[in-house]
Formats: C-alpha cells, sequence, structure tokens
C-alpha cells in the first residue's frame, strides 16, 4: 500500500491562537460539550485517526484560555466516546502528578467504553507550577524522566495482567473468573510499590496507544523505548527532517522497527479559498493578541520572564530552562536564524504557542503538508486549529479532500480502533 498520512486533531476549545475566540462567530469556550461533540463529528467526518486534549495541572488567568479553564480530558473523552464510532480518543496524564494503578485502569475503561479507541499521552508535567496543587516540589527534569521511565513499566504491566479469555461467565459451573489467567504484578522499584492486577480486564487495543512529546534527550530516549506516536515541536522544515532520522533512527537500539513510531508535528493552518483570504484572517486574528497574552505565553514556554526585555531588541541569550526543552529550542533556533526581535518572536507564540503556523489557500497547506510528508520530515501532522468551527471546518472541507484525491489520505476508516488507524499491531500479553 502507498504510504499514506496519519492526522490528528488538537482539541483546544477556544482555538489554539491565543485569541481565536475573538474571532466573530468563534466557539469561547473549552467547558461547552456541545460545541465539543460538534468539533469531534466534524473530525470524524475528515475521518482523523484521533483527537487529542493536552492538559494542565494549573490555573493562570493570563495563560491561554483552553488550559486556564476547562473540562477535564478523560471524563470529556468518555462522553465523546458515546457520541463518535471510530475517530480515536487520546488525552494527557501525568507521569509526575498521578499514579500508575489510576492511570492504567483509567485508559483501560476509556478503551472499554470506546471499543479501541484510547491513547495516553504520557507527561512528565514541565511547568513547577502544578506543584503547589500536589503539596510538593516540582522534581527536576532528569529525575521527572526516571519515573516516568518506570511509571510507562508499569502501567503496561498492569495491562497484561488479565489473558484475554480469563472472564469465562460459565453459567453452568459458577466460575466468573478463571484465576490462572489473571497475574497480580508485584512491581517494586525506585519510586512505585504496585501489587496488582487491575480490576479491569485486558482492553480491545490490549494497551491503549501511547503518545508522547518530551524533545529533551532524556524525552527521546523514552519515546524511542516506549511510545507509538510522538508529537513534535517543528519551525523549519531541514530541522524537522533531522529530527525526524534521529527519532527513527534510536528505535533499533530497542529492538523496534523504524515505522513502529509515528511523527506528528503539531501545526495550526489557517485556511483560505485564497492565500489573501487565509492571511486576512491570520491579521485578524493577530489584531487581537495584547503585550500581556503574548508576553505571559513566551515566558512559560521559554521558561523564564520574559518583560523585563526590550521587545523591539534582538532575541536575547538565555540559558536553558528546565522546562519545555523542545519548545525552547525550536524557537529560539528559528529567532536566530531570521535574525527576529522579541516582538516577532512573541507574536509567533501567540499564534500558536511556538508550533509551525501554516497560512494560504487550500492548495498552497495541501502542498506544503504533502512536500514535508514525502521529504521525510512527518508521518502525519497534529492539526491545531486557530479556532472553531471556521477554522476547523476549513481545512476539513477544503485541504482534506485535496490530500485525498493525492492518495496521501483515507477516503474511509479501514478498521474500528485506533491501532487499525495507525497500522499498529494488537501487542501480545507479556
Amino acid at each position: 500500500m502507498t504510504r499514506q498520512m496519519h492526522l490528528g486533531l488538537f482539541l483546544l476549545g477556544t482555538g489554539s491562537h491565543v485569541a481565536g475566540w475573538r474571532h466573530p462567530g468563534a466557539v469561547a469556550s473549552f467547558q461547552d460539550i456541545g460545541a465539543i461533540r460538534e468539533i469531534a463529528r466534524t473530525a470524524e467526518r475528515g475521518r482523523f485517526d484521533m483527537i487529542f486534549m493536552g492538559d494542565n495541572l494549573y490555573a493562570d488567568p493570563k495563560a491561554h484560555p483552553s488550559y486556564t479553564l476547562r473540562l477535564e480530558p478523560l471524563t470529556m473523552l468518555a462522553a465523546l466516546a458515546g457520541a463518535t464510532e471510530r475517530i480515536g480518543l487520546g488525552a494527557t496524564a501525568s507521569t509526575t502528578y498521578s499514579d500508575p494503578f489510576t492511570v492504567a485502569r483509567a485508559f483501560a475503561s476509556l478503551d472499554h467504553i470506546s471499543g479501541g479507541r484510547a491513547a495516553w499521552n504520557a507527561v512528565t508535567t514541565a511547568n513547577p507550577a502544578s506543584a503547589a496543587n500536589f503539596g510538593t516540589v516540582h522534581p527536576e527534569h532528569a529525575r521527572r524522566y526516571e519515573r516516568a521511565g518506570e511509571f510507562l513499566e508499569v502501567v503496561r504491566g498492569l495491562w497484561d495482567g488479565w489473558a484475554d479469555d480469563a472472564v469465562v461467565a460459565d453459567r453452568e459451573s459458577g466460575l466468573y473468573i478463571d484465576p490462572a489467567k489473571v497475574r497480580a504484578l508485584d512491581h517494586a522499584g525506585p519510586f512505585f510499590r504496585v501489587k496488582g492486577p487491575l480490576n479491569i480486564g485486558r482492553s480491545p487495543q490490549g494497551h491503549p496507544v501511547v503518545l508522547q512529546a518530551g524533545g529533551s534527550e532524556a524525552g527521546l530516549d523514552l519515546a524511542a523505548r516506549t511510545a507509538d506516536v510522538v508529537f513534535s515541536v517543528v519551525q523549519d522544515l531541514d530541522e524537522a527532517k533531522a529530527a525526524y532520522a534521529a527519532l527513527k533512527g534510536r528505535l533499533p537500539a530497542h529492538g523496534r522497527p523504524p515505522d513502529a513510531v509515528s511523527v506528528l508535528p503539531g501545526v495550526m493552518p489557517v485556511v483560505g479559498r485564497t492565500t489573501r483570504e487565509a492571511f486576512d484572517t491570520l491579521a485578524v486574528l493577530q489584531g487581537f493578541v495584547s503585550d500581556d497574552n503574548a508576553l505571559a505565553l513566551l515566558s512559560d514556554r521559554l521558561g523564564r520572564d520574559m518583560a523585563a526585555y526590550d521587545l523591539d531588541g534582538p532575541v536575547p541569550e538565555i540559558a536553558p530552562s528546565d522546562s519545555y526543552h523542545a519548545f525552547a529550542r525550536v524557537m529560539l533556533a528559528k529567532a536566530r536564524r531570521e535574525r527576529m526581535t522579541l516582538r516577532d518572536l512573541y507574536n509567533l507564540t501567540a499564534a500558536a504557542r511556538g508550533h509551525w503556523v501554516l497560512c494560504g489557500s487550500a492548495e498552497t497547506v495541501a502542498d506544503t503538508l504533502q512536500h514535508w510528508f514525502e521529504a521525510g520530515a512527518a508521518d502525519g501532522f497534529n492539526i491545531m486549529p486557530p479556532f472553531f468551527h471556521a477554522g476547523f471546518t476549513a481545512f476539513v472541507d477544503l485541504v482534506v479532500p485535496i490530500l485525498q484525491a493525492r492518495g496521501l489520505f483515507r477516503r474511509d476508516y479501514a478498521g474500528t480502533t485506533l491501532r487499525d488507524h495507525l497500522g499498529l499491531a494488537r501487542p501480545a500479553r507479556a
């Protein structure tokens, strides 16, 4: 079969643009389940592989509105499972501020509820502000990734605690569960002691799909060992190709073939029927951005308070922080490459929180995505609409048909599970 793109929808109810909710007619809430159901159905109509929801564990009124005020992701996705039929459902759960038993049980439950469409985005939680909500101190970067590695090991062990045929439910004999086909985990490690098994049977996918987005050395190593899908941060084609090849090159050391992991860069497409229409839409959105909004987002992404610097001066040399390694590296590289001012950089951050902005006609957007896909920079894309609904329906109604006509994207789902969509085998019970 001809290689085809994978498409995920990065779902932020108020749009990925920090001021997307201000666009005329846009959805202005991430608590409106009716609007969210409509978005999910549009993504499924567009035959997207999955919907993906990031998460945040603290509230800052100056931050992006969808990270400050939102429904809890797993609860929301359980509701969306009943409103959709085929599209995958992915959500973030922190390996730093959660426990493995709860996460394993929750995502196995979502997999059962959805008929095999669940995905877990395993993150270490970059922002230290989260720690105050859990009565603790934010661990340093290396420690977070050590914990994450063990966390994933425990979760996968718990998912394998039940054989597929452990539930007998024999009315004549009275045997409901075959005890020989259920096993404890008995894990004891540096971070966790977990007896197991889960009190839920093996899920339809065997293991829900594992997503990751870490861009540091530790994050990339964890992804190469454990991820099925990696969300990447990109701004430049050559850098994206190099990063793609480097990640794929790590897989054989872990006994995995290169196609075991799909790499999906984040992209905010601003689509118009003409190029002029697209740039007019982007100009309207950028006109809503205040200095306070943009600087708050930029400071968050760089892990430094940037308010003291001259907005119209060059981007200053700053030391790496302990958070958002990939975002800071990619954004600062772009700023230096293009000789940006700090104002240029914070406008870029406001537009898509540091992700790639692709603005143009439907043909231009399709051409660019095809070029990146065929050039070895991506296996598909995590689509980050600037606002809903029109900012997303423009992509589904104008760009997706072009990709389908070129044989680059499915016209219909070939299977029922997210693993089917991604071309991933169901893992055998370890």
